[in-house]
Formats: C-alpha cells, structure tokens, sequence
C-alpha cells in the first residue's frame, strides 16, 4: 500500500504511516467488504482461475488477504492458501472464518515488502486495488519483487488494481451514497500529473444514540498499463500480460480495471 499520511478526527499525530492504522481499517471495513463484495468472490475466483489456469490443489498466495474473501474461497475449492496482511484484526476475522467452515488456511501478519518464501506458490493474487498505498514507488517494487521470488518457476501473480487511464476517464471530484446505516461522502483530487489519486471518506455513522464522523484521506499511486507491465518486468518477472477485468478484457477504453497476469 502507498500513498499519503491520513488524517484523522483525533488530536495530535498518528505514529506510522496511515496503513498501518488498525482503526482506520477497522472503521472502514464495513465499507469496503459489504454483503455484494463476499457475494462476488466466486465469479472473481472463476475468472482467476480461467485466467491463470494454477494446478489444481496448488500453494497460492493471497497478497494483502484482508478479511479473508478470496482466500476461503480458493480453500474451499482445495487450494493450499496462504493470506499475508498488515492488519491484525482482518487476519482475525479471517481465521475465525476459516474455522467455522473448518479450512485450513495459513494466515500471516507481515508487510508485503519485506515477505518472500521462495519458489512456494504456484499462484499469488493481488486483488481489489491493494497496490499503490506505500510513501515510495521503490517500495512498490519491493513488494512486486519478494512475490516474483515467492513463486514457482512459470507460476502466475494476478494483480488487479485502477488504472491511470481509467482513473483519468472516470474522475469525479466528489460524491455521496448511504451504505449499511451510514452516510459516506467521498473528495478526490489528481496528485500531481495523475501520478497519484487522492482519496478523502468522510463517514456519519449513529452508534450508542450518538452520531460519530470518520474522515481520513490517502493517496493511491497510479500506474497506467505500461508503466504497471515495466515495472513487473523490472522485478524479475519473465512476461506481463495486460487485461481490461479479471474475465481477460482488452485493456482499452471500455476497461472496468486493470489487471495484470504476470509469469515467473
């Protein structure tokens, strides 16, 4: 993850950079793994295994796991998953996932730029626009460079993230939308030439008779489909494969995301 430093409603400055901050993934979990988020995952994991084609029953990494989504799934289905994340209370959630559908599933707490097992998976995914978020773009390579090295020679890494063409197309300044009980209202702002995107939530919740404001900013790095293909092949990868969706769409102007199949 990259990006800017968040700003939270609480005094005085948070120790680390912003995703390191439990609370903010915490508040904002209910957000971003909502009921049609868990409902995708096995059309997602459908259309990675049509796109990757991994072995049946293969080692997959599942880079930034979060709550576990795919993870489950791709267990459920008899791969040996291992989920890597920097939030503890995700990692949690996970396990107890895990074992109340009684999967086996290794879960791991540890920053993606430092972790590497070598040559143990003969898949890694990188899903839902978990890359971009560190201070420095060498970092992003950092992390592109420990998965190369964790897979298999010819295993697959499936990286999905916001393009800079798409994120170009579809800009808007601001909007508003209520979710779960709460209002969320959203300000974004172009860094620079579009080398980053700038995200503001501000969230109204009720709690305990009480209503509560979350606001925190950040910023994700924008990669556009070449420059995301160069710096794959800069961290060892043999070949990068650009795709429009996870379904194998052209990378075009009809794009919904960018994706990446990049070879060890």
């Amino acid at each position: 993850m990259s990006g800017g430093e968040g700003e939270g409603i609480q005094p005085g400055p948070r120790p680390g950079p912003w995703y390191e901050d439990e609370a903010f993934w915490t508040a904002y979990a209910p957000l971003m793994f909502d009921e049609k988020r868990w409902a995708e995952v096995p059309a997602v994991v459908d259309a990675i295994e049509a796109l990757a084609s991994p072995p049946k029953g293969g080692r997959v990494l599942d880079a930034a796991c979060g709550p576990g989504r795919h993870s489950l799934e791709l267990a459920a289905r008899g791969y040996r998953v291992t989920g890597v994340d920097l939030t503890a209370a995700y990692l949690e959630a996970a396990r107890e996932s895990a074992a109340a559908f009684g999967l086996e599933i290794e879960l791991v707490r540890a920053d993606l730029r430092g972790f590497s097992r070598p040559a143990a998976f003969d898949l890694a995914i990188n899903l839902y626009t978990s890359f971009g978020y560190f201070e420095e773009a060498a970092d992003d390579l950092a992390l592109l460079r420990g998965i190369r090295a964790s897979l298999k020679p010819g295993g697959a890494l499936v990286l999905e993230t916001q393009g800079k063409e798409t994120a170009a197309r579809d800009f808007v300044e601001g909007e508003w939308f209520e979710r779960g009980g709460m209002t969320i209202m959203t300000e974004y702002e172009v860094v620079g030439a579009w080398e980053g995107l700038r995200n503001r939530w501000i969230v109204l919740r009720g709690e305990g008779g009480r209503l509560e404001k979350l606001d925190r900013s950040f910023v994700i790095r924008l990669y556009s489909g070449a420059e995301l293909r160069a710096l794959l092949l800069e961290a060892g990868f043999s070949r990068a494969e650009l795709y429009g969706g996870l379904r194998g769409e052209p990378y075009d102007q009809k794009a919904e995301s960018l994706v990446a199949l990049a070879r060890a």
